[in-house]
């Protein structure tokens, strides 16, 4: 495997393939920064963390954590430096296109232009439609997908089991002209996914454009562009094992050549007068400013670890998914959420509320007394949660981190806390629950800021 030393010729630079495999407990499995972490409890002791939050940002892949140490020595600005450590820089982020590209299926037309999240990919794409473009939506989106797009040519659906017919309906609703539905590869909520290629058929019937939000669909299921015939998808590397503040949109050429620039600034100019400004049409357009060559490095080193290890992975969730569901299932007032369907297939995410126990207080408890992270509140998804539940709800999800001991230590404190409540007295402190008089240490890092 080649590395970045100062004796590498350009010819050798490559993105490190996953290092981490003969490591993992399962064969081929990558693994993850502070898999043994340990946080302390409001008796006094420590435990190993349970994270159960991946959903919401997933932890570091060893594979990118050592890929990032060995880039930074020759992290220098790009495309405009005759310095050596400024020409690898450059080649590193321009090959980190080509593996977003390869790692998503996307056609080699296709531009990749490098954002900060899914949100902004998606907030660029919308900026670039055509006037007068229709957008339908499903309403029970996350916020990043729902949200963008406004005005009188957007079309909310609100989905039921029959999707497809839904959209169908909605489509033959709207305007001629150009057209782009908004499809999510897995609910950011329940987890459930989404039909896409069907989706995407249905739209093509009504020349129609997709765009793929695969921002939870990445971390745990190949994504194929052209298999699935979208034209767009958009991903963030904080869910996808890789925190370093990159995400990406990939697709189509012609709406975003076509698009003034989504920022105005040094990199998206060919030249500029006193008169004119003359943009580039590559995707440097959209990508003003200094980029960021550590994070899309980051998020190319892990889209080939994951592509890599699909089998491993995609078999290390299903098995977890399946001891939480069961587990869930057996436990009284446990009630699991689904939008389309229970029996849905679905990726390691499940929602859930406990009958007469708010979620917050809940989520604190499981937190300052067995050590467990999920997520509570409505996700970036609020119109989903409160349709599905009071409006508030609790969150599992899985990922490389997660194991059969931390599901069935969540499910032991669920059950526990059914029948015999909290060890603990709780308070509200800021808008959000915490343990009376909790003295649990933070870490000494901390001191420093």
């Amino acid at each position: 495997m080649s590395t970045l030393t100062p004796q590498a010729p350009f010819g050798t630079l490559a993105i490190p393939h996953a290092r981490a495999a003969v490591e993992a407990p399962r064969p081929n499995l990558p693994s993850v920064a502070g898999s043994g972490l340990t946080v302390p409890l409001t008796d006094g002791t420590q435990v190993q963390y349970a994270n159960l939050d991946h959903a919401a940002s997933a932890p570091c892949l060893d594979a990118v954590q050592r890929a990032v140490d060995e880039f930074l020595p020759w992290y220098a600005s790009v495309h405009r430096g005759a310095g050596f450590a400024s020409q690898v820089s450059t080649k590193v982020y321009e090959r980190a296109r080509g593996v977003v590209r390869a790692f998503v299926g996307a056609r080699r037309t296709d531009e990749v232009i490098f954002t900060r999240n899914t949100t902004d990919a998606l907030n660029l794409l919308a900026r670039a439609l055509p006037k007068n473009t229709s957008v339908i939506v499903f309403d029970t989106d996350h916020h990043a997908a729902l949200l963008p797009w406004r005005g009188p040519n957007v079309y909310r659906v609100t989905p039921t089991a029959n999707v497809e017919r839904d959209l169908d309906e909605a489509l033959a609703a709207t305007p001629t002209g150009p057209r782009l539905v908004v499809v999510t590869g897995a609910a950011n909520v329940t987890g459930e996914l989404w039909p896409v290629a069907r989706l995407a058929a249905v739209a093509r019937r009504h020349g129609a454009r997709v765009v793929l939000d695969a921002a939870q669909l990445a971390p745990h299921r190949p994504v194929d562009v052209t298999e699935a015939d979208v034209d767009y998808v958009v991903l963030s590397g904080h869910k996808l094992y890789a925190p370093f503040g990159a995400g990406a949109l990939v697709g189509r050429a012609d709406w975003l050549r076509a698009a003034h620039p989504y920022l105005a600034g040094g990199g998206a100019t060919r030249l500029v007068t006193d008169r004119a400004v003359s943009w580039n049409f590559g995707p440097e357009r959209h990508e003003a400013g200094s980029p960021n060559v550590v994070g899309a490095y980051a998020l190319a080193v892990a889209c080939r670890t994951l592509g890599a290890a699909w089998d491993a992975v995609v078999a290390h969730e299903e098995e977890l998914l399946d001891r939480l569901r069961t587990g869930l299932a057996s436990i009284p007032g446990v009630r699991q959420l689904s939008i389309l369907g229970d029996d849905n297939p679905r990726v390691g995410v499940v929602s859930f509320t406990v009958d007469g126990h708010d979620p917050g207080l809940v989520a604190a408890y499981l937190s300052a007394e067995h050590g467990i992270g999920v997520r509570d509140g409505a996700f970036c998804a609020h119109i989903a949660v409160s349709r599905l539940t009071t409006g508030r709800a609790l969150r599992a999800s899985l990922g490389l981190g997660s194991t059969a001991e931390h599901v069935d230590r969540l499910l032991t404190a669920l059950r526990r806390l059914v029948t015999d409540g909290t060890a603990e007295r709780y308070e509200l402190v800021d808008g959000r629950y915490a343990p009376v008089g909790d003295t649990r240490p933070l870490p000494a890092f901390l001191s420093g800021l």
